[in-house]
């Protein structure tokens, strides 16, 4: 019997729409080879939504979503200029990523900090220190901390104005992501790096004390503990030591970012965002407003996203192997696109996914 999937796919803002367009031919290829049909259902979110329908994430698309055993999502959000056009509940970020998150509780980020030795002149380090390439699967808590709690603007006793964020989390928003890296360094190298503040911060005190409590069911996994702080340093001077990181949201937001800068772009970081019953993939960059209608944004990180999606929410393990092989074999034969590099034989953002089909359909037929 064939194996039916519904998809939600929101292509986004700005460049949104074209790396998009390249990541759904994917499951084309994949049905022609496999017994397995997708439903793509495409929906309006992020900015361009609030300015067609009121809401950036509007009700529409939560119905769909709701429905969807899985959500493919562009990356959001306009210009500093035309983003103030916006009322700031609206805003891409606050209006409809929050909330996406917030509804499905997709409370573990995976961020696959990956490079193969073919790939390592992307890299902004030196050769020497990533000559093995790099391969890091960053665990990021994604419904807590202060992204999501409580925020409060005023003018104090003193007629001095003010704003109060607070950072929140309870035992079991800490437990869940915690079981998650311990689990896939399990899987992987045994290792995991807790990355906190606790010298300064009472939450990643409370973060290490349940830690502690978890890590009794994972004896086989060494757990390293680094201040966050040390650990931007140490990603860019030997990220050869990390294999698994685990952290809270805001920490996870800023060094999946650094993350990125290693590997050259952010535009080679995919990402899953996966909850108890439902999970979305996104690129985990910006949509570049700076270059939209240019045809050269590069869609590995939107591919990459399909390629987590088909493991993570169908098992499709083999399949998605073969779109990273796809995708590799493009730039290791020299290709890539103008947004990435200015070496090579550039390709348009479409001529690069034609590649990539064309390479998808051969191993698939196999």
């Amino acid at each position: 019997m064939t194996n039916a999937y519904r998809i939600a796919v929101l292509p986004g803002d700005a460049i949104g729409p074209e790396i998009m367009a390249q990541a759904v031919r994917v499951f084309d290829v994949v049905q022609k080879h496999r017994d397995v049909s997708f439903e793509l259902t495409t929906c309006p979110f992020g900015a361009g939504a609030y300015f067609s329908h009121g809401h950036a994430f509007p009700e529409e698309t939560k119905a769909v979503c709701d429905t969807a055993d899985a959500i493919l999502k562009g990356p959001v959000g306009l210009s500093h200029e035309e983003s103030q056009k916006i009322p700031v509940e609206e805003q891409a970020e606050r209006g409809a990523i929050l909330p996406l998150r917030a509804r499905y509780n997709t409370f573990a980020n995976f961020r696959p900090i990956t490079l193969s030795k073919k790939m390592a002149h992307f890299s902004s380090l030196k050769p020497e220190i990533i000559s093995d390439g790099i391969d890091i699967l960053l665990i990021r808590e994604l419904v807590g901390g202060l992204y999501f709690g409580a925020k409060e603007r005023g003018v104090n006793d003193q007629g001095l104005r003010y704003v109060k964020e607070t950072l929140e989390y309870d035992e079991q928003q800490i437990r869940q992501v915690l079981k998650v890296g311990f689990e896939q360094a399990s899987l992987r190298k045994k290792q995991l790096h807790n990355i906190h503040k606790s010298n300064v911060m009472m939450s990643s005190v409370f973060w290490n004390e349940v830690l502690e409590e978890v890590r009794v069911d994972y004896p086989d996994v060494e757990v390293i503990h680094l201040l966050v702080d040390a650990a931007a340093t140490a990603l860019c001077l030997n990220p050869g030591q990390f294999d698994v990181m685990v952290m809270e949201n805001m920490f996870g937001d800023i060094l999946s970012d650094e993350g990125g800068g290693i590997l050259g772009s952010l535009g080679l970081m995919p990402s899953a965002c996966m909850g108890p019953d439902k999970a979305y993939y996104e690129p985990s960059h910006g949509s570049a407003p700076d270059i939209e209608g240019k045809n050269i944004a590069n869609p590995y990180s939107m591919i990459g996203s399909v390629a987590m999606m088909l493991e993570m929410s169908f098992d499709m393990k083999d399949e998605a192997n073969a779109v990273w092989t796809a995708m590799q074999s493009v730039f290791e034969a020299g290709f890539s696109t103008a947004d990435l590099s200015s070496e090579g034989q550039l390709l348009s953002t479409e001529e690069f996914g034609n590649k990539v089909m064309e390479k998808l359909d051969e191993l698939l037929g196999k």
